[in-house]
């Protein structure tokens, strides 16, 4: 068992840095250069050795997607400590949520939507991917938010901020688009700290009423 570790972490460490390579090569060069024997150079390890963990393209690229959303999501949980627990919590949860559409994720993901939008086969891989990526990005907005999911218009509204955030990320493309990005989240947290407040200390009133009536 001792002698097989050092291999499987091998084995880990070269997945990894193709998964990493996979994404670099989509934000950089495009849908079109990114083959695996490119992403293979560009992570230094052999064809053979890439084609190992994923036998086709569209195996590598998936994976890649999936393993570098998983990883932002996870930072971005990690990270929320760090955010303010006053007032300036909303606009801080609204551009931590836009900064996961300005990166070279996003990059690297419309170029797969792009080449999926034409291409049937990839587009059934991607779908199921992106509708469990949109699952999760509301769940973390949701959380750092402090909203009521089960509040529909609480739930509208998470969605709208991270309909958003993709929006601002496309004005963010070809030029820093940063200082328009930075007043739209101020004035979007403002809409939402006015929305949310107000329905939470509705709730609030509600849940206490309650508890007294059973109480009493």
């Amino acid at each position: 068992m001792t002698r097989r570790e050092p291999k499987q972490d091998r084995s880990r460490a070269t997945r990894q840095r193709l998964l990493e390579a996979a994404i670099d090569c989509l934000a950089v060069h495009g849908w079109a250069a990114t083959t695996v024997a490119a992403v293979a150079e560009r992570a230094g390890v052999s064809r053979g050795a890439a084609q190992h963990h994923f036998p086709t393209r569209e195996d590598l690229i998936t994976a890649a997607l999936e393993h570098m959303f998983d990883v932002r999501m996870a930072e971005i949980r990690a990270s929320a400590a760090g955010l303010p627990g006053g007032p300036g919590r909303t606009e801080a949860v609204v551009v931590r949520m836009a900064g996961c559409f300005t990166g070279p994720l996003f990059k690297a993901a419309l170029q797969v939507w792009t080449a999926a939008a034409a291409d049937q086969a990839l587009r059934a891989r991607i779908v199921p991917l992106e509708a469990r990526f949109g699952r999760a990005a509301h769940r973390v907005t949701v959380e750092l938010l402090g909203a009521d999911d089960a509040d529909p218009v609480a739930h509208r509204l998470v969605q709208a901020t991270l309909d958003l955030a993709r929006g601002l990320g496309l004005a963010d493309l070809l030029t820093d688009d940063s200082a328009r990005r930075t007043r739209i989240a101020r004035q979007w947290a403002a809409t939402l700290d006015a929305a949310l407040g107000r329905r939470a200390t509705a709730a609030g009133l509600e849940r206490t009423t309650a508890a007294g009536l059973e109480g009493s």
